[in-house]
């Protein structure tokens, strides 16, 4: 072979990376006008369904039906995702969502929508996102290089916490400018820009063994929880986000009554507050994708988590003519969340076999998930008898010392470690068939 035609076969690592990461952005960039698309919709929902009812139960229950899905059938669907062309699973998630989304716009032309239609909007795009979510996060790993995961990451919740602060006061303007069906339209075109980004790129697939590909879809499942049970960082990992997920998402949903109870504020209270975590939110983020984090992750995460444990505990021990301060507290709050999530996918996504992700990462979401409602529920009577702000600490406390508990649990904090010992003993075990293979 010529040296000629030796560079034209042979490809640098750093090109094939530049390749990837290209591809990787072409699909982040469409799934962000979608994620806009979605946030402008469920807003318009929301506010509809506020002034049409005006019940605290429908509105609740309407949240629980875009939860429980995902909950429940997040598990099963990882599964399908390892199984099925990630690629096309997106596509399809993303074209049946605006396929329901386009039913529902003519029902609102036609009108003739109901409040249980909206339920069963909420429902179908919970179960069709069990697909999607995975899926992306499974891509991303197979797209983005280790060592930029977390820059990723933070790309992610800067992206979140920009839509946090543009969709409620653009959902507000085009649902007083538009009719409904209008804005479900800005969804289903966003949805079409997604599919269009997704169905340009090639995303590559994980091989599976032939062991693999002869189980059935809930055997894959429960390969999942066994993988999971086996690996006791991550088993330790998933009780972390359920026991948080139990104190501090309630803590936030009752953020409104914290401004008005405690702090005798108003909504301009509750603005400044939801609006300076939306921008920390924002900042964070950046740093993250700017940053990349500490080399072991899980500091990075931990580290994040124990100032915001500290920070939401402060806020409940704030005195109520303290806002100035609670504000100051929400804006460090909204900085460490995005480097704490950030910095956690990341972990799962260079530490999971890639060709087991969209099942784990479904059952860490879900499993994580699944203490939201029972907190809510815990959390209401328990404000009510204590006090908003007294929960508040408990939620900080809580947060502060399980984050700070990490830092000496071996299994934790090696979080890392675990993938790149399956990795050398995975390649050691091919070289002893190569091996074999030649005598």
């Amino acid at each position: 072979m010529t040296q000629i035609e030796a560079a034209e076969v042979e490809t640098p690592a750093d090109e094939s990376e530049e390749k990837s990461m290209k591809q990787f952005f072409v699909m982040w960039s469409g799934q962000a006008v979608s994620l806009f698309g979605s946030r402008l919709v469920r807003f318009a929902i929301v506010w509809w369904i506020t002034l049409q009812t005006g019940s605290a139960t429908i509105l609740a229950t309407v949240s629980m039906a875009f939860m429980l899905p995902q909950i429940v059938a997040g598990p099963l669907a990882g599964s399908y995702v390892d199984r099925w062309n990630r690629k096309r699973v997106m596509i399809a998630a993303d074209s049946l969502i605006a396929f329901v989304t386009a039913i529902f716009a003519f029902l609102y032309f036609a009108d003739a929508i109901q409040i249980w239609h909206i339920y069963v909007l909420m429902l179908s795009a919970s179960l069709l996102s069990s697909f999607h979510w995975p899926a992306m996060q499974a891509s991303t790993s197979m797209l983005v290089p280790e060592e930029h995961l977390s820059r990723v990451g933070g790309m992610n919740q800067s992206l979140q916490g920009l839509a946090s602060i543009l969709a409620p006061p653009l959902g507000a303007l085009l649902f007083a400018l538009v009719p409904m069906e209008s804005i479900l339209g800005i969804d289903i075109f966003t949805a079409l820009i997604a599919i269009l980004t997704v169905g340009a790129i090639h995303i590559p697939q994980p091989d599976r063994s032939d062991e693999d590909k002869a189980k059935s879809p809930f055997g894959d499942m429960i390969e999942g929880f066994r993988y999971i049970r086996s690996w006791t960082g991550a088993l330790m990992l998933i009780v972390f986000a359920m026991v948080l997920n139990l104190v501090t998402t309630p803590a936030f949903s009752l953020l409104p009554l914290l401004a008005t109870n405690h702090f005798d504020g108003g909504a301009s209270t509750l603005a400044l507050l939801q609006s300076v975590n939306a921008g920390g939110m924002l900042a964070g983020g950046a740093i993250l994708g700017m940053w990349g984090g500490s080399e072991k992750k899980v500091n990075t995460a931990m580290g994040a988590l124990v100032i915001e444990g500290i920070a939401v505990f402060l806020i409940g021990m704030s005195p109520s003519n303290a806002v100035l301060f609670a504000t100051a507290l929400m804006l460090v709050i909204g900085l460490m969340m995005p480097i704490f999530n950030g910095s956690m996918i990341a972990i799962l996504q260079s530490t999971v076999p890639k060709d087991k992700q969209g099942r784990i990462l479904s059952l860490i979401s879900s499993g994580a998930s699944a203490m939201t409602p029972v907190g809510l529920g815990i959390a209401g009577p328990v404000s009510d008898l204590i006090g908003v702000n007294s929960w508040f600490v408990i939620a900080g406390f809580v947060t502060a010392s399980l984050s700070v508990a990490a830092f000496f649990i071996p299994a934790v904090m090696n979080l890392e470690e675990r993938m790149k010992q399956e990795a050398g003993e995975k390649e050691k075990e091919e070289n002893t068939k190569v091996v074999e293979e030649e005598v």
